[in-house]
């Protein structure tokens, strides 16, 4: 199957091509995004494999559907960047990878925690510069602390575990509880039960019309004064403006994002010879408690390994007409 590919990077063609001895697919790579005026790059393909921040509303798809592109494979396992009803009209299937590697977003999670608990950034920097005092540098214990963690899957699941493994008290709000959080010793509480009582809020869910901005200014306000806020899942779950207003007024006591709602014209390029043009953004990096990572809890051989197998494996499914069991559809 001939497959164009776009927001490419070195790193995918290194995965990709690999994966790809064991498929023998015609792989054609482009580094620009995919929206109205780069969709003309696939012309003569049969598939489309994209990212996060590329763009599948109804004007690309009707596109790629006028082209004869009739597949689209998300090399990732969120889908709300793709107009699932105008695809859905267009005949247009969508795969994605729902799994490559809980393990890499939820140790990534551990990560931002205890960097930011313990000032780990602001210490090399400092020793760096030849400064070794310790003024500024206060963390806190992470054992016996409670953790409220929002969603449960399998990358909330795997967080849950390695916070246990701290002897944390783990909270979690999910509409559907995991049948195994008992065995781990996670207990289910309600949304603002969580926020009220716990020491750290982890958001491990998707986006969806109902999760959008989850946490917004009221939700911010049932925190525990100097709650430390992560976000390793999608951007959009987190009211920027709320939150920057609540780290001015120091109601929040930390954040750590791995993720942000305008991340799609900024994530995965280099600016570093440009002025950031994202006000919003911008401030955010001005916060001495704020600690941002650009999308990379992902990032590791084994997750991409993954996502390069599974993606591939996808389209060869649907150029045989086999049932995926990857395919994204509307809900009945």
């Amino acid at each position: 199957m001939k497959v164009a590919f776009f927001s490419v990077h070195s790193y995918d063609r290194e995965f990709f091509d690999e994966a790809n001895v064991g498929f023998g697919h015609e792989l054609q790579y482009f580094t620009t995004h995919l929206d109205t005026r780069t969709a003309v790059l696939a012309e003569g393909a049969e598939a489309v494999c994209t990212f996060v921040n590329d763009t599948l509303d109804p004007a690309v798809l009707e596109q790629l559907a006028q082209m004869g592109i009739r597949k689209v494979a998300l090399r990732c396992a969120g889908f709300n960047q793709v107009d699932l009803r105008a695809a859905e009209s267009l005949g247009i299937q969508v795969v994605r990878v729902p799994e490559y590697s809980p393990y890499a977003v939820a140790e990534h999670t551990i990560a931002l925690i205890l960097a930011l608990n313990r000032k780990i950034h602001v210490a090399h920097s400092r020793v760096r510069d030849g400064n070794f005092r310790l003024a500024g540098l206060l963390g806190f214990d992470l054992h016996g602390k409670t953790i409220g963690v929002i969603g449960t899957g399998k990358i909330g699941l795997e967080f849950c575990r390695i916070m246990r493994g701290f002897s944390c008290r783990v909270l979690a709000y999910d509409l559907y509880p995991h049948p195994a959080a008992a065995d781990i010793g996670i207990e289910y509480t309600s949304l603002d039960a969580l926020l009220e009582q716990s020491d750290i809020v982890s958001l491990h869910c998707p986006l969806t019309p109902e999760t959008h901005h989850l946490i917004d200014e009221e939700a911010i306000g049932r925190m525990k004064p100097g709650c430390m806020l992560v976000n390793t899942s999608r951007g959009a779950l987190i009211d920027t403006p709320a939150l920057i207003r609540a780290l001015k007024q120091g109601t929040l006591g930390s954040v750590a994002l791995d993720v942000y709602e305008e991340e799609g014209d900024l994530f995965f390029e280099d600016w570093s010879a440009h002025v950031i043009q994202d006000d919003v953004f911008a401030r955010l990096l001005t916060f001495p408690n704020v600690l941002i990572t650009a999308h990379q809890a992902f990032f590791t051989r084994d997750a991409l390994q993954n996502i390069a197998l599974t993606t591939l494996s996808n389209l060869a499914q649907l150029g045989r007409c086999e049932t995926c069991p990857n395919e994204v559809k509307l809900p009945d």
